[in-house]
């Protein structure tokens, strides 16, 4: 029986949730599975990752064909490094040793990447903020002057018209003390 590492997926329409599991071949996606490694959420930034690290490098040192996906998430979290310096151990080329600290530096860079990733996610998103805050200040102090100045033209308009309507009354009043002065 082949057996295929692959995502099973769950969760809703557009929220996909996977479940990292060890399947024979010649099942359905989402049918019947061997065993459960862990789970991936790539809703979020960076994705998120569980996994049983011993039994997923159990099953790839066995020969389980891995699929594309699942290698590049094997690949990220260090399963693959450890088969290949094990590999290495195993033809005599390097100690147990001098495996486990190349794997302990590389894990070592690689939880420094992914806290630099989130690092600069957290400030573009901080960055994203600010930048529409300064727009919606922007746009509401447009607002506001738009609406002072129709403010503005309004009492301009109505101090006009009411300008001539006391200019009409003052020679009226005007003429009627002429009259009376004679």
């Amino acid at each position: 029986m082949a057996t295929k590492i692959r995502l099973q997926r769950s969760g809703k329409k557009k929220k996909a949730l996977y479940s990292m599991i060890v399947a024979d071949s010649r099942s359905k996606r989402d049918g019947k599975f061997i065993e459960k490694l862990g789970t991936f959420n790539p809703g979020v930034n960076p994705p998120a990752v569980v996994i049983d690290f011993e039994r997923a490098l159990y099953w790839v040192k066995t020969g389980a064909e891995i699929s594309d996906s699942m290698r590049t998430v094997l690949s990220a979290q260090g399963v693959l490094m450890k088969k290949h310096l094990d590999g290495g151990v195993t033809k005599g080329a390097l100690t147990q040793e001098q495996a486990d600290a190349k794997f302990q530096a590389w894990l070592t860079g690689k939880e420094g990447q992914v806290a630099q990733t989130a690092k600069s996610n957290a400030l573009a998103a901080e960055e994203a903020k600010r930048k529409k805050l300064a727009a919606e200040k922007a746009s509401s102090e447009a607002k506001a002057a738009a609406t002072a100045a129709k403010l503005a033209e309004a009492a301009a308009a109505q101090a006009a018209a009411e300008a001539p309507v006391a200019e009409a009354e003052a020679p009226a009043t005007a003429a009627e003390e002429a009259p009376s002065a004679e």
